[in-house]
């Protein structure tokens, strides 16, 4: 089917098995020439049919302990003495299977597709199969097949499952290109809204590049094809029938369609899918960088004419870059060749790319634009790494920041106090804390005096010593909603004063 004919088509749900069948057809003249018009039939059919096999319907069941479940009814309270109390108790008390470890099973649905007939591959969303004990894969032919879990990724909503073909002829397809998708393009989505079984829907790629705050890679492709519970995990097509997106998420007050839906870019979910049938799990690339977003003022500040890319903020500790090759401070505007115009470009590049691939990053340090050269380490590595899970980093409880050798705050870059630091600048053995090594020009703590070469003890009365904790009272300050932070300062020879610094 041509994209011409794709674009005639009358909008259209087909919903197979329901009780009563309701066909709204909406016509767009206004994007169809006369000529146009009369060339080819108005029907997506011949598109449908054919890819209607290769999409299959997921049931999921977890046995879940006690009563406190879903659908789980509490036994009522009784006044004491009650006649119907034997009653209650037999009902409520003595049923089959609650002696000892009560449980009962708890069942959902969701969609999937099939990108390898030969071995059995399915795909779907992580959120589709999480935590379930038992997985069927329904096919549009009636065959009901039991599905293993190859492998899962929180991070991207993406799982891959494996069916056993023997016997049984499966139907694949394939993935496209999403970056070549257009705003305005049509596309179809097939799935399992509801439990009602194949269902096709059509609408056109309403926005890209969405960011809806559900994981660190959000990228989606926005469409208002209808999309409602039971459509997840399931594919998003293009006009030539190939997968461009899978089916994650709607906005929906009520919980039904109103024309907001969200699919994982094919571009995105393509790698994931490789690695989690390859390995079983991810294998990201990973900087070791804490970052933040270059405003308007800190882009005057570091001599930049534009605010873009990513202001490098903090150093992991063992990361790839605790070698000095990026420094705190370091605004990365391009990495691997791909440009960073905003914060988030730059954790999607990194993750995309191959794990001890040695690429170019462009940074901007101190107003000069220069390359380095970056051997990526591994992500997950890195989050243990982060985690302490490893012995050589302090505990970290996941919503702070990881442990890092340097940081940059409140134009302020800070760094360890170690003998390397208190021989540079002269600091007595019996100072403590966190050495300031650098204060930015116009930067509220220079409007302070602060100078580099003088340690953070305290902020806000709490001891600090190391930039992780720096970075943790600031942030936590800025939580509570406050506008300034109060330092106490050592000087080299360990005087003590107090400075308020400005955090907005």
């Amino acid at each position: 089917m041509t994209s011409n004919s794709f674009l005639r088509a009358a909008r259209r749900t087909v919903t197979a098995g329901a009780a009563a069948l309701l066909i709204a057809a909406f016509t767009v003249p206004s994007l169809v020439s006369p000529t146009a018009a009369a060339d080819g039939p108005e029907s997506v059919a011949d598109l449908a049919q054919g890819l209607l096999g290769a999409v299959v319907n997921i049931s999921t069941s977890q046995r879940v302990k006690g009563t406190e479940g879903p659908g789980a009814v509490p036994m009522p309270q009784l006044p004491e003495g009650s006649p119907f109390q034997d009653f209650f108790d037999d009902f409520f008390k003595n049923r089959p299977g609650d002696q000892g470890n009560p449980s009962q099973k708890v069942q959902s649905l969701g969609s999937g597709f099939v990108v390898d007939a030969d071995e059995g591959i399915v795909v779907t969303n992580n959120h589709v199969i999480a935590d379930a004990d038992d997985i069927e894969v329904n096919f549009s032919d009636g065959v009901t097949l039991k599905a293993t879990l190859v492998g899962t990724d929180t991070k991207t909503d993406v799982a891959v499952l494996k069916v056993d073909p023997k016997g049984h002829k499966l139907t694949a397809v394939k993935f496209g290109d999403s970056s070549k998708m257009r705003v305005g393009d049509w596309v179809m989505a097939i799935g399992n809204p509801f439990g009602l079984g194949g269902t096709v829907t059509v609408g056109i790629v309403s926005a890209r590049n969405r960011d809806i705050n559900s994981g660190p890679y959000d990228d989606f492709i926005q469409t208002d094809a209808a999309i409602n519970r039971g459509n997840s995990g399931g594919p998003l097509f293009n006009s030539d029938g190939e997968v461009i997106g899978i089916n994650t998420a709607i906005i929906s007050p009520s919980g039904g369609s109103i024309g907001i839906g969200f699919s994982i870019p094919s571009q995105l979910a393509l790698g994931v899918v490789d690695q989690l049938r390859q390995f079983g799990e991810t294998r990201r690339g990973w900087l070791g960088v804490r970052i933040q977003p270059v405003t308007d003022d800190i882009a005057e500040s570091l001599g930049m004419a534009t605010a873009k890319g990513a202001l490098v903020a903090g150093i992991i500790k063992g990361g790839p870059v605790d070698n000095g090759t990026i420094l705190a401070g370091d605004v990365i505007i391009k990495f691997d060749g791909r440009d960073v115009n905003e914060m988030r470009d730059l954790p999607r590049v990194v993750a995309e790319s191959t794990v001890g691939k040695a690429v170019d990053v462009v940074i901007v340090r101190k107003g000069v634009e220069q390359t380095v050269k970056v051997t990526l380490g591994r992500l997950e590595d890195g989050e243990k790494l982060a985690s302490g899970e490893n012995g050589n980093a302090d505990q970290d409880d996941g919503d702070k920041a990881p442990a890092v050798s340097t940081a940059s705050v409140l134009g302020m870059t800070v760094g360890e106090l170690n003998d390397e630091t208190r021989t540079k600048f002269g600091i007595a053995a019996e100072v403590s804390g966190v050495v300031i090594t650098e204060v930015a020009k116009d930067s509220a703590a220079a409007e302070r005096g602060i100078q580099a070469g003088e340690v953070i003890t305290e902020i806000a009365q709490e001891s600090v010593a190391t930039p992780k904790d720096v970075m943790d009272r600031i942030g936590a300050l800025k939580e509570q909603g406050r506008k300034n932070a109060l330092l106490m300062l050592a000087s080299k020879t360990g005087e003590l004063r107090f400075v308020t610094i400005r955090m907005d």
